[in-house]
């Protein structure tokens, strides 16, 4: 039975007379996709201002960013540099044991029959465990310590990973490996010419992946016990009431997830240059 990929690119191209009716818009805004984040920011502002939002309860952007600022400078017993410099090497340090772990799994898993059923049924079992429930365990296991916290984010960079590396290879389009294995391709160029390139897209959507639920790993681990870092930031904060502090900590988080994600748009355009796919969505 043909399917839409038997035909190829023409199912998709407009008709000419569409052409001429429904001209293509080239709409995009210089900011790219930093421009919804930068309205919110605006709205937040007026709204805090214009209707005297309580300071105690939601503090608005400029207060924010005064605090950083002070907190940069001032801050005691350790600044915000220091806050920042410590989440960014447990963040990295378990990103990259996880992308390891689950880029090794997740091949041997594509390749093999044995490695889906060594690893599929324990990732699927761990896909669907929350972070919190899974932390008192790892507490007793490591203790209260940069293992244990590491090892969260390890957890919540491996799972996506490999499930996103494992759907990759196995979808790769089987006619390319026998147009291969036809041309008298070995095992080693057929695996690095072909199968993991083919995989490559899957592979990058998963590392998108990864970097976000290290973050949330990182939000948790730093929720117990901690001396220091942005959770710890977090945490004193609410401690003294501080809602500016508590704020400029998720805006913290929040600006290490959109940074991540613009590196693996980086990648992707260096990776996947002969996409062209790959040119059409600018940042």
């Amino acid at each position: 039975m043909a399917t839409i990929a038997d035909y190829g690119t023409e199912v998709f191209a407009p008709r000419a007379s569409s052409r001429r009716v429904l001209p293509r818009l080239r709409l995009s805004s210089p900011l790219g996709i930093y421009t919804t984040p930068l309205v919110l920011l605006v709205i937040w502002e007026v709204v805090c201002s214009v209707a005297n939002v309580n300071p105690n309860i939601v503090a608005s952007p400029s207060q924010v960013i005064s605090a950083g600022v002070h907190l940069w400078s001032n801050g005691t017993p350790s600044t915000l540099p220091q806050d920042i410099a410590v989440s960014l090497a447990r963040a990295g340090a378990g990103l990259a044991i996880g992308l390891t772990i689950g880029g090794v799994a997740g091949t041997f898993a594509g390749l093999t029959r044995l490695g889906e059923q060594l690893f599929n049924g324990p990732v699927q079992i761990l896909n669907t465990m929350p972070f919190l429930a899974l932390l008192p365990l790892f507490i007793i296991w490591f203790g209260l310590g940069e293992v244990e916290k590491v090892a969260m984010i390890t957890l919540g960079a491996a799972i996506p990973f490999y499930i996103n590396l494992f759907g990759a290879i196995r979808n790769v389009d089987y006619r390319l490996i026998e147009m291969a294995r036809a041309a008298g391709v070995g095992r080693v160029r057929l695996l690095t010419r072909v199968i993991l390139p083919g995989a490559l897209p899957g592979a990058l959507i998963g590392l998108r992946m990864s970097i976000a639920f290290s973050i949330l790993g990182l939000v948790v681990a730093e929720s117990v016990n901690a001396n220091s870092g942005i959770g710890f930031m977090i945490t004193q904060a609410q401690t003294f009431d501080r809602v500016d502090l508590l704020f400029l900590g998720l805006v913290i988080y929040a600006i290490l997830g959109l940074t991540g994600d613009q590196i693996v748009r980086l990648l992707e355009r260096y990776l996947l240059r002969w996409r062209p796919s790959a040119q059409g969505g600018r940042a």
